[in-house]
């Protein structure tokens, strides 16, 4: 389960592509204690956890468990985590006495690191009746063990997003190569705007797209998920020629990114204080509607023609507590969830990024969607997000190497043999 392995026609076949459930970032809203919100058999309530915070995607929840609410089937009740607390949270609310039923979170070997504590229910039943998901999200919703413990719900893209408008206005053009790009940085910073936008204030994590990218355009996707996956090394001289390209673009980002998390790097971008921005399509989530329009991306630049092209498409949905007081209950509830007709509902109530991972479902038909599905479709792999290939547990490393990059980059022997240390006790824990 570690790493995507599947190409990108295995991932693709009977998909619609693409999408983003927003399983990610959001700003602060309703915290709660672990076990908050715990099913009980008696009165046939579940506990839905769900770190989708955003106001859009937060509403989009809303409507998805009420319209879920009215099946007659077990009353689920949502409660909405600020991201990064959620984050640092889940292994606590996993491992409580009394823990919630359902979670909002990520497939792959992220979900699997928890199957491998014994942690998720086994969902295969559910997976009975999803023959039309395509093979590779079947891979990544299963554990090492074997067993189903995961339903996507939606996939996504991310891109080096800006604003037409401001393009236009400062006389550049999408870069397509590594040269171009920074050609573009330039000419942008010529403008007196810092051409690359960043939020590492309370998502650090963020610095972790730019690792992603970097390796997978220098080294390759197979050395990526090798490297995610403990069978490589930090301190490799392959990883250290990824933050010597990296220091290239080290001039051009504004400098006050360090100290906002992304929904503020996000405001800086729609507001032309920076230029562009490596995000995924939840940030949209954060962005107003009347904004999307003018919003455009692209492909992270090509560094090495050689080297097989790969894009980051991570998958989102659902897993659930092995302590669930009701299994059967929450089995329901996850096939409910993994129908078009669900799916289709976060689409219409979110920002209109997200895309169903049911083949079945339909997605916004935009330009800007058009625009990932085609990018996606035509990736020679596909990769899924640094902590998504590897453990919730190994990404503090990559935040505290990365951001401590950023802030020493003269510094890259002494943190690339930190970072080894640091991974190596997580693998070996």
């Amino acid at each position: 389960m570690t790493g995507l392995a599947a190409d990108r026609r295995t991932f693709l076949k009977g998909l619609g592509l693409l999408g983003a459930a927003t399983l990610v970032p959001g700003c602060a809203t309703t915290a709660s204690s672990p076990g908050s919100g715990a099913s009980s058999g008696a009165t046939g309530e579940l506990s839905l956890q769900s770190n989708l915070s955003a106001e859009q995607a937060k509403g989009a929840m809303e409507k998805l468990v009420a319209a879920y609410n009215k099946t007659g089937g077990a009353q689920v009740k949502l409660n909405t985590v600020a991201s990064e607390i959620y984050r640092t949270q889940l292994p606590t609310y996993l491992t409580s006495a009394n823990p919630p039923d359902v979670y909002t979170w990520y497939a792959g070997s992220v979900a699997d690191s928890y199957a491998k504590k014994g942690l998720l229910l086994d969902v295969s039943s559910v997976w009975e009746g999803l023959g039309n998901y395509p093979k590779a999200m079947q891979t990544l919703s299963t554990s090492s063990s074997g067993e189903k413990i995961f339903v996507p719900t939606s996939y996504y893209w991310w891109g080096m997003f800006y604003r037409k408008s401001n393009f236009e206005k400062w006389g550049v053009t999408p870069p397509k190569t590594w040269d171009e790009f920074l050609a573009v940085c330039k000419t942008i910073q010529s403008k007196g705007v810092p051409p690359i936008g960043i939020g590492l204030g309370d998502t650090p994590w963020v610095a972790s797209a730019w690792f992603d990218y970097l390796n997978i355009r220098i080294n390759g996707a197979p050395f990526h998920r090798d490297l995610l996956a403990g069978r490589g090394r930090f301190d490799d001289p392959k990883v250290k020629a990824v933050f010597t390209k990296w220091q290239e673009a080290l001039p051009y980002f504004d400098p006050k990114g360090k100290s906002f998390p992304f929904q503020e790097a996000t405001s800086a971008l729609l507001g032309g204080k920076t230029g562009m921005f490596l995000i995924g399509t939840f940030f949209a989530d954060s962005a107003p509607k009347d904004a999307l329009d003018d919003i455009d991306f692209f492909q992270f630049p090509i560094i090495d023609p050689a080297v097989p092209v790969a894009e980051e498409a991570p998958t989102d949905g659902y897993f659930a507590s092995k302590k669930a007081k009701d299994p059967e209950g929450v089995k329901k509830f996850m096939t409910w969830l993994a129908t078009a007709e669900a799916q289709e509902i976060y689409v219409q109530s979110s920002s209109g990024t997200a895309i169903p991972a049911n083949p079945d479902g339909k997605s916004a038909d935009t330009p800007l969607v058009k625009k990932g599905k085609a990018m996606i479709e035509s990736a020679a792999e596909l990769t899924q997000f640094f902590n998504r290939d590897s453990s919730d547990a190994l990404q503090p490393t990559a935040d505290a190497a990365l951001t401590k990059f950023l802030d020493k980059p003269d510094q890259i022997d002494k943190i690339l043999k930190d970072w080894q240390a640091a991974a190596e006790k997580v693998f070996k824990a």
